[in-house]
């Protein structure tokens, strides 16, 4: 894990790889409480039987929001921003899917500093973020996300 406590520190990560997350498994029933959080109940997550014969893949998949929102808990892996009052996840863009990722597939976020802005003392950072599936060549997404550090200064 790498351990940021201030810009500068950040800045030292431009145009590089910062880190990996660990694997996580994406299990039926967070793909199960996923739906039920966000009332997206589509059959192709959650009816293992009907997947098995109508979905070309053959099994439940999980929803391609649920991996994005597995970017703060990986990224949390990665990185261990100190001397903060306070971070804010600002945005996401340019986000490309790859592939589904099955149930019970293990993800691992890979992510790279792509630029770094300090907005009148505000650090803006752009991670490029990729999740892997174990044993897949083609990633489940890449894209960028966007985080506010409000550094503290002496």
């Amino acid at each position: 894990m790498v351990v940021v406590e201030s810009y500068q520190e950040f800045e030292a990560y431009l145009g590089k790889e910062i880190g990996v997350s660990q694997w996580h498994t994406i299990d039926q029933e967070q793909i199960t409480k996923f739906a039920d959080a966000t009332l997206d109940h589509q059959w192709i997550h959650i009816d293992a039987e009907k997947a098995k014969t109508d979905s070309p893949f053959k099994t439940t998949i999980a929803h391609g929001y649920l991996t994005l929102s597995l970017i703060p808990y990986l990224w949390k892996q990665i990185a261990d921003i100190r001397n903060i009052k306070m971070e804010i996840n600002y945005g996401i863009e340019s986000f490309k899917f790859g592939q589904a990722v099955l149930v019970n597939d293990q993800v691992q976020l890979k992510a790279k500093l792509k630029n770094i802005v300090n907005l009148r003392g505000v650090t803006k950072v752009n991670i490029e973020a990729t999740l892997v599936i174990k044993d897949q060549a083609k990633p489940a997404y890449v894209g960028d996300v966007m985080f506010l550090y409000h550094f503290i200064t002496a």
